[in-house]
């Protein structure tokens, strides 16, 4: 049987005790998504937003967490304090979760630094060759990171979003996630996509490639976009997430509101604004990012 038929006959199931067919199943299923063979979505010409769901990826994550017993991870040590008494041990960091999700294994050969300082990759997400993260930063299951971006520090990138290659996550930057419903579709970040500092980007939102989001620019699944350039207003539709057209520069900005007693007292909301388009100019602030990850 397929995997993907494996785990929705699995998910499916009421049972509370969890045979040896499940921890197979498991294993195979999150082995796919460590190498990028199984994601949460994928490119899809045919789909009206370029990208389709597989629920049956976030079934399995979620039957992860079902079978998953609660253990005792491996943690660093602590630091002892300056003076401690004679008599005093050395304090350990304790960590508990589901055995089923440990951290991540980063393969040598794949290029990746982890530079040190509190990061953390949970085990069951795909991380490309040439990524680097910035401590403390923190990738969760069913994530897919592709190959040569940045994480920069205190970054988030959720469960399941899709993070496209050669892209920079600034500092304190977050790319929420979904793992239910199965059906909705994950946070994408398109490639060469730079997420300014203090960025969020929630609830599906699409970021086509080759955009820039300002620092401070939040884009959720109820946040109208106003694209200043092209004259029209970008929204959620229906099952149709917002969509940030490729190359957008998007800052934060606000618009009035326009009904008492909002406009009686000069009330205005947040926005997203796209004031241009990428020309030479952008391109060149983002190459001086693509250098400094060098260093």
């Amino acid at each position: 049987m397929e995997l993907n038929r494996r785990i929705e006959d699995l998910y499916e199931r009421t049972a509370r005790k969890f045979g040896e067919e499940y921890f197979r199943a498991f294993d195979e299923f999150k082995a796919a998504l460590n190498d990028g063979r199984a994601r949460a979505a994928e490119p899809d010409p045919n789909s009206p937003t370029g990208w389709k769901v597989n629920g049956w990826v976030k079934k399995g994550i979620l039957l992860g967490f079902r079978i998953g017993q609660i253990v005792e991870m491996p943690g660093g040590a602590g630091l002892k304090p300056a003076a401690p008494p004679a008599n005093e041990r050395l304090t350990v960091f304790q960590f508990r979760d589901k055995h089923t999700f440990p951290l991540k294994k980063i393969a040598p050969n794949q290029s990746i630094r982890i530079v040190p300082g509190g990061s953390s990759i949970r085990d069951g997400c795909y991380i490309g060759k040439d990524v680097v993260c910035m401590p403390p930063m923190y990738v969760n299951v069913g994530a897919y990171v592709d190959d040569g971006t940045l994480i920069d520090s205190h970054a988030l990138v959720g469960s399941c979003a899709q993070i496209g290659k050669r892209c920079h996550l600034s500092a304190a930057a977050q790319i929420g996630g979904v793992l239910e419903p199965v059906g909705a579709l994950p946070v994408i970040i398109e490639d060469d996509v730079l997420v300014g500092g203090n960025c969020g980007v929630y609830e599906g939102t699409l970021v086509k490639a080759r955009a820039v989001l300002a620092a401070g620019t939040i884009l959720t699944g109820s946040t109208p976009l106003y694209d200043l350039v092209r004259e029209t207003i970008y929204r959620r539709e229906g099952v149709i997430p917002l969509i940030v057209p490729a190359g957008a520069v998007v800052v934060p900005g606000s618009r009035a509101v326009s009904k008492a007693p909002g406009k009686d007292w000069g009330v205005s909301l947040y926005t997203p604004v796209i004031i241009k388009y990428r020309d030479d100019k952008t391109d060149q602030a983002v190459r001086l990012e693509e250098l400094l990850r060098s260093l």
